[in-house]
């Protein structure tokens, strides 16, 4: 049960800081911008979805969990 704390914890840590820069996403110049990005804007309905930045994103956040995370 340890474990499974723990595992909740970071989830809801990884949400917390995936929810902030969703926020914040619209005053970092560039990010929500790129090629790949997908937006649907209809009359009343309007849908984003940050495909290619979530990819670079992941690449940079895996890169540093592979330089930091090595003893």
């Amino acid at each position: 049960m340890n474990d499974l704390g723990k595992s909740i914890i970071f989830i809801g840590i990884v949400l917390i800081i995936v929810g902030v820069f969703i926020t914040m996403a619209g005053k970092i110049p560039g990010v929500g911008k790129l090629p790949g990005d997908i937006l649907i804007k209809k009359e009343n309905f309007s849908f984003y979805f940050p495909l290619t930045t979530c990819i670079v994103l992941s690449i940079i956040l895996s890169t540093i969990i592979y330089l930091f995370g090595k003893k």
